[in-house]
C-alpha cells in the first residue's frame, strides 16, 4: 500500500530567488531510503539534500566545506524530524574520503539506496587548449571525473549488499546520479576545456556503467544542468558582458535555479524513473535544442 501523503508547512527554498510556497505536498517517494550526496554544502547538492529529506529520505550530506554540509543537516533536522541527516567532510579528489563516506552511510543506516555524485569544480583558470595549464586540467579531472568514478565504485559495492524489505519498499540495488553538464553535449566559443572534457567523460562512463550493472537493479543516469544561478557559475560570470554572452542563447530568457535541478535529481532517484538507465537527462531550459531563440520579454510562468 502506498504511504499516506502528508502536507508540510511552508518552505522557503534555499536558491537565490528564495521562492516561497504556501504548502508543499509530500508524497514520500523516497521514504525509508538512504542517500549520499556529494557537494551537499551548496547549490544543487544542498537543494537536493533538503528535497530528498522532504520525501522521507535519510541523507548523508558530504562536502569539502563541512560548515555548509552541517548547515544543510541542521535545516533538515528542523524541518523534517522524522528523517535523519548527518554531515561529513569529504574531498572527492581523495578515494579514501569517498570510501569513508559510503561506509559511514552504511554503518549509520544499514544501506545505501541513492548516490548523487554531484561535487565538481569550474576553475577560473580553465581556458582553451593553448592556455589551460596541466595543473588545472589534472585538478579538474581529479575532482569532476575520478571523484565520480570512485563514487560509482563504492556505491555499487554497497548497493549490491542492500537488504530487501518488501514491507518498507526497500530492495537490493539503487540509483546512482552523476552530475554532468549541457556543455558535454555541445561546444562553446567561451572555452573551459578541462571542465567540458571532464563532463563529457562523465556521460560516457555513466552510460557504460549503466549497461554493466543493469541486471543488478542498479540504475545510473547523468544529470545535465544548463547554466544555473548558483555561486559556482555566478562567480565565473563576474561581469554583465559574460552573463549576456550566454543569456542570448537561453530560450527561456533566464538562468536556471538549483531547485529545478534538485527536482530532476529526485525524479532520477525515485521509482518514477524505474525504467530509466544510461540516460543523459538534460535540464537546461531548452538550450541544447536551440538554434535561434525567441524575441520577447521573459515571463516567470513555470518557475518553481
Amino acid at each position: 500500500m502506498a504511504p499516506k501523503p502528508e502536507y508540510l508547512p511552508a518552505v522557503t527554498y534555499l536558491s537565490h530567488s528564495s521562492f516561497i510556497f504556501t504548502h508543499i505536498f509530500m508524497s514520500g517517494r523516497l521514504r525509508n531510503r538512504v542517500a549520499l550526496i556529494t557537494g551537499a554544502g551548496s547549490g544543487i547538492g544542498l537543494e537536493s539534500s533538503v528535497l530528498f529529506a522532504q520525501e522521507g529520505c535519510h541523507v548523508v550530506l558530504s562536502d569539502v566545506n563541512i560548515d555548509g554540509a552541517k548547515k544543510g543537516a541542521e535545516i533538515i533536522a528542523t524541518r523534517y524530524p522524522n528523517v535523519k541527516a548527518i554531515a561529513i567532510k569529504c574531498d572527492v579528489s581523495r578515494e579514501q574520503d569517498i570510501k569513508d563516506a559510503v561506509d559511514t552511510a552504511v554503518k549509520e543506516f544499514g544501506r545505501l539506496d541513492i548516490m548523487f555524485n554531484n561535487a565538481g569544480i569550474m576553475h577560473p583558470e580553465d581556458d582553451n587548449a593553448l592556455n589551460t595549464e596541466e595543473r588545472i586540467w589534472d585538478l579538474t579531472m581529479q575532482i569532476n571525473l575520478k571523484g565520480v568514478w570512485w563514487g560509482c565504485k563504492y556505491a555499487i559495492l554497497a548497493m549490491r549488499q542492500n537488504p530487501t524489505d518488501d514491507s518498507l519498499g526497500l530492495h537490493t540495488g539503487g540509483s546512482i546520479i552523476n552530475t554532468a553538464s549541457f556543455v558535454a553535449l555541445m561546444g562553446a566559443a567561451t572555452p573551459q576545456l578541462a571542465y567540458t572534457a571532464s563532463k563529457g567523460a562523465v556521460l560516457a562512463m555513466t552510460r557504460e556503467l549503466a549497461m554493466v550493472h543493469a541486471r543488478e537493479g542498479i540504475r545510473l543516469n547523468s544529470l545535465c544542468p544548463g547554466p544555473l544561478k548558483t555561486p559556482l557559475l555566478m562567480d565565473f560570470l563576474n561581469t554583465e558582458e559574460k552573463k549576456q554572452r550566454r543569456m542570448v542563447h537561453l530560450p527561456m530568457g533566464r538562468f536556471g535555479e538549483a531547485i529545478e535541478q534538485a527536482k530532476a535529481a529526485l525524479f532520477l532517484a525515485s521509482d518514477d524513473s524505474s525504467y530509466m538507465t544510461g540516460t543523459d537527462f538534460t535540464v537546461d531550459g531548452g538550450l541544447s535544442s536551440a538554434y535561434v531563440t525567441a524575441i520577447g520579454e521573459f515571463r516567470e510562468y513555470g518557475l518553481p
